[in-house]
């Protein structure tokens, strides 16, 4: 058929299933994409072929196209893929799966009545790379790769207010490199770029998953700890503090070895604002540093 031979020179997945979401057609593309001859793959049930679309929003997805004949739009950002299939071209990404925008929409027969679905998929990978590092240049530090006070204004807020709303627990370091204008007037800039580098490394292997680590200036940093009291927090802070004490850091075959002064405090009800934590974690690094620098301290 023509129309087939059109659909099968499309730069796009063309998948058409029967009410009882059985393949129909299976075009060119998604044969280059996944590797399954056409005539294996027409007759089958889509979700048996693929369990993962076995799922309540697909069906019910679906069956909304079936049953008013609108249409369906899975975006990337909220679904990132509608059938697995490993990323293709040049392009570096770190997506496992291709990232996909996707449209399901009805076709009719002459009375007017649903009688198959056409799924169409777009391969948006290289678009959903490209925001990704957009975002990462707004939001993270480009030469630590922590992220940065644009992202703590930001995230800091949305957690104050979740926190505060829930009653759930929030606490915050703030971290300074003790005597690091000495490292860059002995060693160079270029060393002390290294040592902040791997610093920033050494507190993240540290650090959970949900925990964020933020260059609040220079040498200072903010560590982020979503649901962590103050005690476990403190925990964190003397784990990173001993980490970066016994740490050597080798420089133009130069070894040189490194403190840190941590400040804590946990988000309480006399916390009005994040700006307040902010200022309180920060008064507590201050008084440790006053103390005598490479320890713990909080308020």
């Amino acid at each position: 058929m023509i129309s087939n031979q059109v659909l099968d020179m499309l730069n796009m997945g063309v998948v058409i299933l029967d009410t009882d979401l059985c393949v129909q057609y299976w075009n060119n593309w998604m044969i280059r994409h996944i590797a399954i001859d056409r005539k294996m793959i027409v007759g089958a049930k889509l979700t048996e072929v693929f369990p993962n679309l076995d799922n309540p929003l697909f069906l019910r997805s679906i069956k909304s196209v079936i049953t008013f004949g609108n249409y369906y739009f899975f975006s990337q950002r909220l679904h990132r893929y509608l059938i697995p299939m490993k990323p293709t071209g040049a392009f570096p990404t770190q997506f496992k799966f291709m990232q996909q925008s996707c449209t399901a929409y009805p076709i009719r027969d002459e009375n007017n009545a649903v009688h198959q679905i056409c799924i169409t998929i777009q391969d948006v990978t290289e678009i959903a790379a490209y925001e990704k590092i957009l975002l990462d240049i707004n939001l993270k530090d480009s030469l630590t790769g922590a992220y940065n006070r644009l992202f703590l204004t930001t995230r800091l807020q949305e957690e104050f207010e979740r926190h505060r709303r829930y009653s759930r627990t929030l606490s915050l370091i703030m971290l300074d490199m003790d005597y690091f204008k000495k490292v860059n007037d002995t060693y160079g800039h270029q060393c002390g770029d290294f040592i902040l580098k791997s610093v920033c490394e050494t507190i993240t292997a540290i650090l959970r998953k949900v925990d964020m680590l933020v260059r609040f200036g220079g040498e200072e940093f903010c560590c982020l700890l979503p649901e962590t009291d103050l005690q476990s927090a403190l925990i964190m802070a003397e784990r990173i503090r001993k980490s970066i004490e016994k740490k050597e850091f080798s420089c133009n075959n130069t070894i040189i070895r490194i403190t840190v002064s941590l400040g804590v405090h946990e988000f309480r009800g006399d916390i009005d604002s994040p700006d307040t934590l902010l200022r309180t974690a920060d008064e507590a690094l201050y008084r440790a540093k006053e103390a005598g620098r490479n320890q713990v301290f909080s308020i």
